[in-house]
């Protein structure tokens, strides 16, 4: 989602608000002494469960966004895509954890009771910290393929 489309704060030039987090969506950032430390079922769990999570989040924030943006059909465009590629990316951590012998973990509601009266800004604020995670679970999933295909060639 880009910012440009809500207003400031978000638009304005260098903004970052990295405490900004979502209790229903797990963050990607972990220190790379952790992240080393995973084992395969616990990093394609991890990965699973968030793409899970994305992807209906992502959903939220489309219904979100037509509401807040409904003349911006590119804006819209993205986040259908980023929720086709979060889908995607959760169907391949399955394929690759069945390939493992690796249990996959149940489908979950994830976003539980969402609040339908949330303020125009608590919404970009949730568009926001969703599109952020998104990048960075897409970002640690590359990495986290590229160590398993070091690991499994072939």
């Amino acid at each position: 989602m880009q910012l440009q489309y809500q207003g400031s704060p978000f638009s304005d030039p260098g903004f970052s608000a990295p405490e900004l987090q979502l209790s229903s969506l797990p963050p990607a950032v972990v220190s790379f002494k952790t992240w080393h430390a995973l084992d395969d079922r616990e990093r394609l769990s991890h990965a699973q469960g968030a793409f899970l999570a994305l992807t209906q989040h992502l959903q939220l924030v489309g219904d979100d966004q037509r509401d807040l943006n409904p003349g911006s059909p590119m804006l819209l465009a993205q986040i259908r895509a980023a929720r086709l590629r979060a889908q995607g990316l959760l169907g391949n951590m399955a394929a690759i954890m069945t390939a493992l012998g690796l249990p996959i973990p149940p489908e979950e509601d994830t976003l539980g009771v969402v609040p339908f009266g949330a303020s125009a800004f608590e919404r970009k604020c949730r568009g926001y910290v969703v599109t952020r995670e998104y990048g960075h679970w897409t970002d640690r999933a590359v990495r986290d393929l590229a160590l398993l295909k070091a690991k499994y060639p072939g």
